[in-house]
């Protein structure tokens, strides 16, 4: 039986992302893994650091070699040196990423796990840019994603993400948090293997709302679409306070978290996995993973960087390809 086919995007090419592609045939995959990048450029920065590292042209019938890497070439716009941003190259980091979003839904990949990019130089080279997440949603014609974190232990879901911390009360509406949590229950049995997946749901203000005494979205956003949602037969529990739902207790009686915001739920989970945490993107028609890290600016080239995220990043867009729980 052939093995499934996923793609790696090198990210950003100044950064770490070609390198750590690097210690992908390390290890043996249940899975035939495709870094999407410039073959030279690729080649050259994995050769300073696997100097015996065969790099292989991607062939779609043909099949995986151990210990070999294979690369599914797309030219940079200009040579890249590691460490060194060049906005020219904004619009290959985003022809790599249309390259991978076209063999998933056509189905030459069983999905895609994304290498860091770098937001500032995409959006300097003239294209607007806030992120994987959007991006994926407008190249899919997907009209709501999620974001949402593996590591640690816990999945944490966002109901917004790349806003403002001003903008944040205004974007928690009814309809968004409806559709946030029927996509977050959905994926959790589809992509999971959860039959009856239980969601705790952070409050928006402190205490959540103490009452409606520190805010209002308690009461009049956030109970009303859980109790709406409860009476379809989903199992939720909320509004909790945020400083008090990441504690061990509370969360071995949840299988995620859904928090209200970007800096609400990533910095405590990023605090107990990072380098080993993963993003995922929930609601798409195809399978996306990434890691929780940036370019590395500092480290691209040095050999130091540490692959021990994008491991874990192939290793759930794998089980989440056969549905299990991860």
């Amino acid at each position: 039986m052939s093995l499934p086919t996923f793609a790696i995007t090198s990210g950003e090419p100044a950064g770490v992302g070609p390198d750590l592609c690097a210690a992908l045939p390390r290890r043996e995959w249940p899975a035939r893994l495709v870094v999407i990048g410039d073959r030279e450029m690729i080649a050259a920065r994995i050769h300073a650091v696997e100097p015996a590292l065969d790099i292989l042209a991607y062939q779609p019938d043909g099949a995986p070699r151990p210990g070999a890497l294979e690369v599914l070439h797309v030219p940079l716009a200009v040579a890249a040196t590691a460490g060194r941003l060049e906005p020219l190259n904004g619009r290959y980091v985003l022809d790599v990423l249309d390259r991978a979003i076209a063999g998933c839904k056509s189905g030459e990949f069983a999905g895609m796990v994304t290498a860091p990019v770098h937001k500032g130089i995409i959006c300097d080279a003239g294209v607007p840019f806030s992120g994987h997440t959007e991006y994926l949603a407008e190249a899919t014609a997907t009209p709501l994603v999620v974001m949402m974190l593996v590591g640690g232990g816990m999945r944490v879901a966002l109901a917004t993400t790349h806003l403002p911390l001003k903008d944040v009360p205004a974007a928690i509406t009814r309809p968004l948090l409806t559709d946030t949590l029927r996509i977050l229950h959905q994926d959790l049995k589809a992509r999971f293997g959860l039959a009856a997946p239980r969601i705790l749901v952070a409050g928006l203000n402190p205490h959540a709302g103490e009452g409606g005494h520190m805010g209002m979205e308690e009461i009049e956003v956030i109970t009303p679409v859980l109790e709406a949602l409860r009476a379809e037969g989903m199992d939720l529990r909320g509004p909790l306070p945020a400083d008090t739902l990441f504690v061990p207790h509370t969360l071995e009686q949840g299988d995620a978290v859904l928090a209200m915001f970007h800096d609400q739920g990533l910095p405590v989970l990023k605090h107990a996995s990072f380098g080993g945490g993963v993003n995922v993107t929930l609601g798409l028609p195809i399978i996306r993973t990434s890691v929780d890290h940036g370019t590395a600016l500092d480290l691209a080239g040095s050999g130091r960087a540490d692959p021990g995220s994008l491991f874990a990043a192939v290793e759930l867009a794998i089980a989440m390809a056969k549905g299990r729980r991860p």
